[in-house]
């Protein structure tokens, strides 16, 4: 990058706009404007607003390129490769935790449990419950500065001995580490270099993204593709089309010729590509509309209608999605129903390799207007 030439997507000098904007009012005017002519000075005014304008359409296309990106501009061009700023990181070090005599039972050191140094100016709580049975004196367990960055850091043994929140029983608590890991929040600088190196760790199937990638490369019917492992060195394919329908051999043989191609699929992998199962259920359900709404009854009707339909391609429309009529429910009472009761389906765990489909039994009843 730092080969790059550099870019001006506009020239926002404030001298060259005014001669612009002067030169554009002369010609278009007849008129010469002398220095000191209240147009010229107002001209050059605007002039000055439109070369601040071009200074932000300069900065703003440069937040588009990853060579000058910075900040939350920067963030977002990470996510296009799948790179996230490493966020800012505690110091951890590992305490030993040393009992004042052997106890008949168990002694629980809770988590969260805090040292700190002579001044109190650090302090670290543990990370987990610490169980120091009976007749043993001692245990060790992880902690994690409370203060994120690297102040928390290089804090030699025996600096963390202050006990904050005692424990009965518990003589002493002192770090046997020298505390590290602690760091602020990856600078630009830093986060541009890994976003420019990420495309380095792509791969050219393996992973399962990989795999669902290509596999939607096969046909623009595909929607949903659920990659599994069942064994090492297999993978099997599901591919889904739009409005849950279950490709047939023509798609899995082109979705297999792909996958199989030897420039994408690992030589170590066995690749198979399989149709989903499709899970059928029935739709029954009540539904009511308010008095209030009487008026409105037939709109509300048809709105509950295209609910039901909103409801079956939002259910098939992923592979994996669970039956869930509370889903059905919340469209209904959003369509303008009340006091709706849904039969079927039932809430119905659904595999990853599987899509829930409705079936043609629909049974959707008007119960009549009600009483809020």
């Amino acid at each position: 990058m730092n080969n790059l030439n550099d870019i001006t997507f506009v020239n926002a000098d404030t001298n060259n706009v005014k001669t612009e904007v002067i030169n554009l009012y002369e010609k278009v005017s007849g008129r010469t404007l002398a220095k000191g002519d209240p147009v010229r000075l107002f001209l050059e005014s605007v002039a000055d607003e439109l070369a601040q304008l071009r200074s932000k359409l300069n900065y703003t296309g440069k937040m588009n390129l990853l060579a000058y990106a910075k900040g939350d501009f920067l963030d977002h061009l990470g996510v296009l490769v799948d790179t996230t700023r490493i966020p800012a990181s505690a110091a951890t070090t590992t305490l030993k935790v040393t009992l004042s005599a052997v106890q008949p039972s168990a002694v629980i050191i809770p988590v969260g449990t805090r040292v700190t140094t002579e001044d109190k100016t650090m302090f670290f709580a543990t990370d987990r419950v610490l169980t120091i049975v009976a007749g043993q004196t001692e245990g060790t367990v992880s902690a994690t500065c409370t203060d994120v960055g690297v102040s928390g850091n290089g804090y030699v043994p025996g600096q963390l001995m202050m006990i904050v929140d005692p424990v009965a029983y518990v003589d002493s608590i002192v770090n046997i580490t020298t505390s590290a890991g602690g760091a602020s929040t990856e600078n630009d600088d830093a986060y541009r270099e890994r976003i420019h190196e990420a495309p380095e760790s792509f791969s050219c199937a393996g992973p399962a993204g990989a795999y669902e990638f290509w596999a939607k490369t096969a046909s623009s019917l595909i929607v949903d593709v659920k990659v599994i492992s069942p064994e090492p060195g297999h993978v099997n394919i599901y591919p889904l089309l739009a409005d849950g329908e279950i490709p047939g051999d023509e798609i899995l043989a082109d979705v297999n010729e792909v996958c199989n191609d030897s420039k994408i699929r690992p030589l170590t992998d066995l690749v198979t590509v399989v149709a989903p199962t499709a899970i059928s259920y029935d739709i029954e359900l009540t539904y009511h509309i308010a008095s209030d709404d009487a008026e409105q009854a037939g709109t509300i009707q048809a709105k509950v209608a295209e609910a039901v339909n909103d409801y079956v391609n939002w259910q098939r429309a992923k592979l994996g999605r669970d039956l869930d009529p509370s889903k059905l429910y919340q469209l209904i009472v959003a369509a303008g129903a009340c006091k709706v009761t849904v039969t079927s389906p039932v809430m119905t765990s659904v595999d990853n390799t599987a899509v829930a489909v409705a079936s043609d039994s629909r049974t959707v009843t008007y119960g009549g207007v009600a009483d809020d």
